[in-house]
């Protein structure tokens, strides 16, 4: 019997290790924070990490730490406990346009036809390539903190519902939802 168990432990740390290899990292801004106390001023190191598995999972994370690689750690596990899945279409776009806030910083993201590539900047290109996404088109107004638009990013994502999602919600079948179109005068109607 506790022979058993440990075998069952086994194999579950197998597949979390095969899980946790499988997963992409990368920094996206690192900061020197310095605290002034009595004596002078005791500096460190802040990071911010995006990890994703290429097939729409994402996470970020911030870390603090005296030196640069204890600061990415901290992050990089962070990020790992903090991830979402986003649905993706194709397992290459968005399933449809949308935007996403924090703070000051605000971005938009477009769904692109294959073969257009990621046409992003900075914090926003380091999530979307984490997440696997490799046709999109997305524009960062506001704030260019890359906290902020990590962040303004990841809700964006947030907000993406496949069909699937939209159909289960609405109780309808997916076939309904994606014969949805829009007449002259801009009334949803159903194509029979």
């Amino acid at each position: 019997m506790a022979r058993e168990r440990g075998e069952r432990g086994g194999r579950k740390n197998r597949e979390e290790e095969r899980e946790q290899s499988e997963l992409v990292d990368k920094l996206v801004a690192i900061n020197r924070v310095a605290k002034v106390v009595k004596g002078g001023k005791n500096f460190g190191f802040a990071a911010l990490v995006v990890v994703g598995d290429q097939k729409g999972r994402i996470g970020f994370g911030h870390g603090k730490a005296r030196e640069v690689p204890e600061a990415i750690r901290k992050a990089t596990e962070e990020a790992k406990k903090s991830m979402i899945r986003v649905p993706l279409r194709e397992g290459r776009t968005l399933h449809h346009d949308g935007s996403g806030r924090w703070g000051a910083g605000k971005v938009f993201l477009r769904s692109a036809p294959a073969g257009t590539g990621v046409i992003a900047g900075g914090p926003m290109r380091a999530v979307l390539e984490v997440l696997g996404i490799q046709d999109v088109v997305a524009k960062s107004i506001g704030s260019s903190n890359p906290y902020n638009m990590v962040r303004a990013t990841v809700d964006a994502l947030r907000r993406q519902a496949s069909p699937r999602q939209v159909a289960s919600k609405r109780g309808l079948k997916v076939q309904d939802i994606l014969a949805r179109r829009t007449d002259g005068a801009g009334v949803a109607e159903v194509v029979q």
